[in-house]
């Protein structure tokens, strides 16, 4: 149980990884169908472009559970840990409220407004498939974001973007080399 807990909390960095290795992958194999043989496979840059749009948005998602979107912080630096809790959680209430709208919006765009004929060029599709994406990113964005503040406010669990807390330990080693 605890490992299928996992999978399902890394989820969107194990389908990026999937979705990555088979979009470049598809490139290459036109690259080579263009330059070596001079035809092209008319599927694959249409594939490979929604793969990619999924690729972006479940990206985001990863992002937001690892907190690694990009924030202005400076101001923090001046203020009480309390005043930064505050203040981060009340833009992510905006977050939130920006997320769910545009769920809405997504939602009722893919079921009620597309038209069941829209389909892909070449793949033949429904381009409902393809856009689904958007509500599915941003319910699973509002969740991770409610996840994070959950941990960080209620649990005490650090959640730092990973490449911050890489550069902090970088410059607290280079700080201990100078000194020695």
């Amino acid at each position: 149980m605890a490992k299928f807990l996992n999978i399902l909390n890394n989820i969107e960095s194990y389908i990026c990884r999937i979705l990555l290795a088979t979009f470049v992958c598809l490139l290459f194999t036109q690259i080579i169908s263009r330059e070596i043989f001079g035809q092209s496979i008319s599927w694959i840059e249409e594939l490979s472009t929604y793969m990619f749009v999924w690729f972006v948005f479940l990206g985001a998602n990863y992002a937001a559970k690892m907190s690694a979107h990009n924030r202005v912080t400076f101001q923090f630096k001046f203020l009480s840990k309390r005043a930064v809790d505050i203040i981060e959680g009340i833009a992510d209430l905006f977050w939130i409220f920006f997320n769910v709208y545009f769920f809405y919006l997504a939602f009722d765009f893919v079921f009620n407004k597309m038209n069941k004929f829209w389909k892909s060029q070449t793949l033949g599709i429904e381009m409902k498939w393809v856009y689904i994406i958007l509500p599915i990113a941003f319910a699973l964005m509002t969740f991770r974001i409610i996840q994070v503040n959950y941990l960080r406010l209620v649990k005490g669990v650090d959640v730092r973007d990973p490449d911050k807390v890489d550069l902090e330990e970088i410059e607290h080693d280079m700080e201990e080399h100078k000194g020695h």
